[in-house]
């Protein structure tokens, strides 16, 4: 059996991972609106240029984190599991969400007052 080369790794990780991360995106921005919600009208008095430029710094951060899996799939399809971590790699999908979800929720739960 040949091996396939880190740029067909990579092509494969990029295939899988950045359809995905539109799903990753509104889940934890879904997460801040209903905090923001909760919080409502007291939550509106902190919406500041400096909030919103402290928001986009969480976003971008989050997507960073997002790319850390490259490195888990790019690695496992380099090993002699290939075959079984693409058929699994959606749990480290829903396991890494899961885990910036509840990251979000308290990093939002502090954000808006009304949600203490």
């Amino acid at each position: 059996m040949e091996r396939a080369d880190l740029g067909e790794y990579a092509t494969d990780a990029i295939k899988f991972w950045e359809p995905r991360r539109l799903l990753y995106n509104l889940t934890l921005a879904a997460i801040v609106v209903i905090y923001f919600a909760i919080g409502y009208p007291l939550s509106k008095t902190v919406l500041t240029i400096d909030f919103c430029l402290g928001l986009f710094l969480l976003a971008v951060i989050a997507n960073v984190a997002y790319c850390a899996a490259y490195i888990v799939d790019i690695f496992a399809q380099g090993s002699g599991f290939r075959d079984m971590w693409r058929r699994y790699r959606k749990v480290l999908f829903v396991i890494g969400t899961l885990f910036a979800a509840i990251i979000t929720r308290f990093v939002a739960k502090g954000m808006f007052p009304g949600n203490g």
